[in-house]
């Protein structure tokens, strides 16, 4: 694997472990390859978070997307089960991305030319190796990736996509992010949004 940004972003979209390298995320002192799922397998049409606003203790990693997609599945969610369950490519281990994950992979596969919405902290990424600054009108840019842009075949729809990040202060959210100008905040669990699968592999 190539270990800067300038090597790495030419291959951003093309084919990984099940489905499609985007990005590379920090979870302790490892580095993984984030691997997002095929859409026409690995990704979920609106759906709730989870019932009844619970709190899931276990589901407040802003970097663990696999932790707390098992805290969500325990604690009952239906959303968080879907992914636990799927089998891609002889694969078992995908998973619903955190809030820094979710980021990562608009950063790198952002599928229009629309300007970002640049509110707050949307784009500060700790977790992004490197870690990344706030969105600016102008960046990230749409991706490079065919497959991803606009209209393609593994394209994120222009809308919002649950993250598996509960709000640490307010149980009753959970965090989000759109895919048209990426902008990041929370949203009451019994609404629906989409979801799309992923795994991650250690570099």
């Amino acid at each position: 694997m190539k270990s800067s940004i300038e090597e790495i972003t030419p291959i951003l979209g093309t084919g990984m472990g099940g489905g499609y390298y985007a990005g590379r995320i920090r979870v302790g002192e490892d580095v993984f390859a984030l691997i997002v799922a095929p859409k026409d397998e690995g990704e979920h049409q609106p759906a709730i978070w989870i019932p009844k606003d619970k709190d899931v203790h276990g589901a407040k990693s802003y970097n663990d997307g696999l932790a707390n997609t098992q805290a969500m599945a325990e604690a009952g969610s239906k959303l968080a089960k879907w992914a636990r369950d799927l089998r891609i490519a002889g694969h078992n281990d995908w998973y619903l991305p955190s809030q820094d994950e979710l980021e990562i992979i608009y950063r790198n596969l952002k599928p229009t030319t629309d300007e970002n919405w640049c509110y707050a902290r949307s784009g500060i990424n700790l977790h992004a190796v490197t870690p990344t600054l706030p969105y600016t009108p102008d960046f990230p840019v749409q991706t490079e990736a065919e497959l991803f842009k606009a209209g393609g075949e593994q394209a994120f729809e222009t809308a919002w996509y649950w993250s598996s990040t509960q709000h640490v202060s307010n149980s009753y959210y959970a965090w989000y992010q759109t895919f048209y100008d990426g902008y990041q905040h929370c949203y009451n669990q019994y609404n629906e949004l989409r979801a799309r699968a992923v795994r991650r592999l250690k570099i």
